[in-house]
């Protein structure tokens, strides 16, 4: 089964506490974030994730970016994001992919619901990518811990040589 993640990315910047702060000095910085968030949910999940934005904040309009192998979507000329988020539901729904629609717009939601698309708000999906960032975080420590696995004290000469040995240098 396939998971695909639609995003509403100023949605989820005028919910997000973070977002709405950076969004306050720079909507770029903002916008910025929100995909580098989006793209450790990616690799976390394994959920494809794409993200839209309304092109009438940003030039390019109807351009379609990959940054962080995360989908980033600007809207065409005279179409909301809302509008292009309920196209991507039609256009993607098969029998083995399941959408979920991240917005809190409560007529979006019941919109690409209808459509067959799972919705989750931005509180639901801000609590997730919480959660995801504190998993991350263990596995890098439980990582760090494994890799103290010797008992023998080495000085840091000996090693820095046996590093430059393990790496083939």
């Amino acid at each position: 089964m396939k998971d695909i993640l639609l995003v509403d990315g100023y949605n989820m910047i005028g919910a997000w506490p973070e977002l709405r702060k950076l969004r306050d000095k720079d909507l770029e910085l903002a916008r910025n974030r929100l995909v580098e968030v989006m793209a450790e949910y990616q690799a976390y999940t394994g959920y494809e994730v794409k993200v839209i934005f309304d092109a009438h904040m940003r030039e390019g309009v109807g351009k379609k970016y990959n940054n962080y192998r995360i989908d980033v979507i600007y809207t065409g000329k005279n179409e909301t994001a809302d509008e292009k988020i309920e196209r991507l539901v039609f256009e993607l729904k098969q029998l083995d992919t399941t959408i979920h629609v991240a917005t809190s717009d409560f007529t979006e939601q019941s919109i690409t619901f209808g459509r067959g698309a799972l919705r989750k708000s931005a509180r639901e999906l801000l609590t997730e990518t919480e959660i995801m960032q504190k998993g991350i975080h263990q596995a890098v420590e439980k990582t760090k811990k494994s890799q103290e696995s010797t008992n023998l004290a080495l000085s840091s000469e000996i090693a820095e040589i046996f590093e430059k040995w393990r790496r083939g240098e």
